[in-house]
């Protein structure tokens, strides 16, 4: 069994070579981290690939982005990973590798299409999330979790695991931002695939400057919503 950790990153030169510093000490399982430079202004590029070069690495890689956004960045990741399994990480030092390793034990083990974590179930630990984020993040799931009669409450949150078999029938991923984080959940739920929920741990960064704006994206949940659950009810009629 093995393992793609798709990274999105841009303008992360402070974050990307301690988060892969720490994943290649910490997975003792075969893995490869596929990073996605999505049009970084900085130095980004050149301080992962100075450190491949450097110490000739081979399972750790950086792509760039050929159409800027998140989604475009995710979609890039699966066509390039080579793994069984396929994870999506953040750079920002916000996911807990303990979780990543539960993650693959148990998706792994279990022949499962997903695992999905929640940050807000019996088990979860949150350090300093943002006030005003963790009430909108609250509400909008909420609201989800009734649209698609679902326990799952963190739909929103990008840290999950997936088959890479599954998430290949998931195609195609229209989503151009963060709300490709709630693209693929829901169209795991839709599709009546197997999934199980576990808490997980989240932390706020402590350096760089958080790509989520909220002005910005909430027309695109909701629009990424009501393509899920049009695309639900169509399911349903073709079977």
């Amino acid at each position: 069994m093995s393992l793609s950790i798709i990274i999105p990153v841009r303008n992360e030169e402070e974050n990307i070579l301690e988060t892969a510093i720490k994943i290649k000490k910490f997975l003792l399982f075969e893995f490869e981290i596929c990073f996605i430079d999505d049009f970084s202004s900085d130095k980004t590029f050149e301080v992962i690939t100075n450190y491949i070069d450097k110490n000739r690495i081979d399972n750790i890689k950086i792509y760039k982005n050929t159409s800027p956004g998140l989604g475009p960045a995710i979609n890039k990741g699966i066509e390039i990973s080579s793994k069984n399994y396929l994870t999506i990480m953040m750079c920002d030092g916000s996911d807990d590798l303990d979780d990543l390793k539960k993650y693959y034990e148990i998706i792994s083990n279990q022949n499962l299409d997903a695992v999905f974590g929640s940050r807000f179930i019996k088990g979860s630990r949150v350090v300093n999330y943002p006030l005003k984020k963790l009430i909108l993040n609250r509400i909008f799931n909420y609201f989800v979790s009734l649209v698609f009669f679902s326990k799952f409450n963190d739909f929103t949150n990008a840290f999950k695991i997936y088959n890479k078999k599954s998430i290949i029938k998931l195609q195609p991923i229209v989503s151009e931002s963060f709300n490709v984080f709630l693209e693929l959940p829901l169209k795991i739920i839709a599709r009546n695939m197997s999934y199980e929920v576990i808490p997980i741990s989240w932390k706020n960064r402590k350096i760089g400057k958080s790509k989520f704006i909220i002005k910005e994206l909430g027309a695109k949940y909701v629009f990424t919503l009501l393509y899920c659950f049009f695309e639900k009810i169509l399911l349903k009629k073709n079977k």
